[in-house]
């Protein structure tokens, strides 16, 4: 059976294989390549791809669920309850397309994926660092700009 995501395992990373499973499955909701109603793929199908015990794909999902993100539907599956995006489809698809052109615009002047996450890291971090009335009167001024 196709399903909507594939997991993949670092097993160099220090991070918890049930982690990992959870974090994959909130970018792919925060992406909207999860949406409400899609079927997560079942323990033995996991398994069957990682090669990991099922009880850490059930303790992956179990914690999911502790949040509402899926439910268990049993003899049915594991079905996604509610997104974490909050922007529509197309507003995701016109800043993918603008972060693919700085991306390739750091590549031509010779950035590697580090320099490109440490970037997007000092914004992030800079920005988390503004009061949300300074953030939306700089980013008003940036589009009249």
């Amino acid at each position: 059976m196709w399903t909507l995501i594939e997991f993949r395992l670092d097993r160099g990373s220090g991070v918890a294989t049930y982690l990992q499973l959870v974090h994959q499955v909130r970018h792919a909701l925060r992406l909207g390549v999860l949406r409400p109603g899609d079927r997560l793929p079942t323990a033995k199908e996991v398994v069957a791809q990682l090669a990991i015990n099922p009880n850490t794909v059930l303790k992956a999902y179990r914690e999911l669920e502790r949040e509402g993100l899926v439910s268990g539907r049993p003899g049915q599956g594991t079905f996604v309850e509610r997104s974490l995006g909050r922007t529509s489809m197309g507003d995701r698809a016109r800043l993918r397309a603008d972060l693919v052109r700085w991306v390739r615009d750091g590549r031509r002047v010779g950035l590697d994926p580090e320099d490109l996450e440490a970037l997007v890291a000092s914004v992030l971090t800079e920005l988390s660092h503004e009061a949300p009335a300074s953030r939306e009167a700089r980013d008003s001024r940036e589009e009249i700009a």
